[in-house]
C-alpha cells in the first residue's frame, strides 16, 4: 500500500499541559483508521492539527502529493450551518471555498447530495433537516472537492440508532474513493468499518495496529458453553473460578494456563453430569480489548 499521511512526534502543549504527546503513525491510502480514546484524550487536537486549524507544538505532518490542506475534507464533531441555505447552496459554498471553479461548484455539489441521499433534499432549508440530514450534509461539505483524506471528529455521537446506522453504510461506501480517519469513543462502530485503530490515552498513543493485530496481543482464549438449564451452568460454574456464569444457561470459560485448550474443555464437560447444548470461542470485543489497552497504559 502506498502511505498517504505520515505523522511524526505531533505535539500540542498548552503551558505546562500537555495534550497531544508525540504522536507517530501512518495512513495508507484507501484505508479506514479510527482515532479511539476516552472523552479528553486528545482526539479532536489531533484532528485540528491534521487540518491546519491547531499549530503544532512540535512534530511534522507530511502529506504524499501535495499539499495537505488542499487534499482533505474536514467534519467536525458539532458542524455549523446555515439555517436560511439550501443543501445545494451550502455544499456549493463549500464546493467555491475549497477550490472547485464555480462552473462546477453547483453541478459537484448536486453530485454530492445525490451520493449521500439528499437528493429528494436538494433546495430544502437546513433549518428543516433531522440529525442524521444535517449529517449527511456535513459529509456532502467534506467530500464535495474529492479529498485526498477525509477527518471526522465523533461523526455519529450525536446521532440516533437510525442516523447512526445510515452513516456508517455511507462511510463504509466511501472508503472505496478516499482515505478516512475518524475519532469515536463508540467502540462499536469503529469495530466494524476500521483497517486499523489509534488507542489515545491521556494525549499518548498507547496502542495502534489493525484489529486482528490488536486482539492478538491482548485477547484472552474463552469459550461460552450452553448448557441445559440454568441450575446445570451454576454448578458448573461453581467447580472453578475461571468459571463465570453468564446470564440463563451460559458459562464463560477463561482458559489462562499455557497448556490449556478447547480439548482439555471438552474432556471436562464430557465427563460432568449435565447437559451442553454448544461450545463456542468467543472473540474479544474491541470494548474489552481498550479496556486491556487502558489497564495497560
Amino acid at each position: 500500500m502506498t502511505t498517504l499521511l505520515e505523522v511524526t512526534g505531533l505535539t500540542k502543549r498548552y503551558a505546562e499541559k500537555i495534550v497531544v504527546d508525540a504522536l507517530d503513525f501512518k495512513l495508507d491510502e484507501h484505508t479506514s483508521t479510527a482515532l479511539i480514546g476516552p472523552n479528553g484524550a486528545g482526539k479532536t487536537t489531533t484532528l485540528s492539527m491534521l487540518t491546519g486549524l491547531l499549530k503544532p507544538t512540535t512534530g511534522s505532518v507530511k502529506m504524499s502529493g501535495g499539499d495537505l490542506r488542499a487534499m482533505i475534507g474536514f467534519l467536525p464533531q458539532y458542524p455549523q450551518f446555515q439555517p436560511w441555505l439550501s443543501a445545494l447552496e451550502f455544499v456549493e459554498m463549500a464546493a467555491r471555498l475549497s477550490g472547485v471553479p464555480a462552473k462546477k461548484a453547483r453541478l459537484e455539489a448536486q453530485k454530492m447530495l445525490e451520493f449521500v441521499g439528499l437528493e429528494d433534499a436538494l433546495h430544502k432549508k437546513i433549518a428543516t433537516f433531522s440529525g442524521g440530514m444535517k449529517q449527511r450534509l456535513g459529509i456532502s461539505q467534506a467530500i464535495v472537492h474529492k479529498p485526498k483524506l477525509l477527518l471526522l471528529d465523533e461523526p455519529v455521537s450525536a446521532l440516533d440508532p437510525v442516523g447512526r446506522r445510515e452513516v456508517l453504510d455511507l462511510l463504509k461506501g466511501l472508503q472505496q474513493e478516499t482515505t478516512i480517519l475518524y475519532s469515536t469513543h463508540i467502540l462499536n462502530d469503529a469495530e466494524e468499518m476500521t483497517d486499523q485503530l489509534l488507542f489515545l490515552r491521556d494525549g499518548k498513543l498507547v496502542e495502534q495496529g489493525t484489529l486482528r493485530e490488536v486482539r492478538q496481543r491482548f485477547d484472552e482464549p474463552m469459550y461460552v458453553v450452553e448448557f441445559g438449564s440454568e441450575e446445570e451452568a451454576r454448578l458448573f460454574a461453581d467447580q472453578s473460578e475461571k468459571y463465570t456464569k453468564a446470564a440463563g444457561c451460559y458459562v464463560h470459560v477463561e482458559i489462562h494456563e499455557k497448556n490449556s485448550n478447547m480439548q482439555q474443555l471438552l474432556e471436562r464437560l464430557s465427563a460432568s453430569p449435565y447437559t451442553v447444548r454448544k461450545v463456542e470461542r468467543k472473540t474479544a470485543s474491541l470494548e474489552e480489548i481498550f479496556m486491556k489497552v487502558a489497564k495497560r497504559a
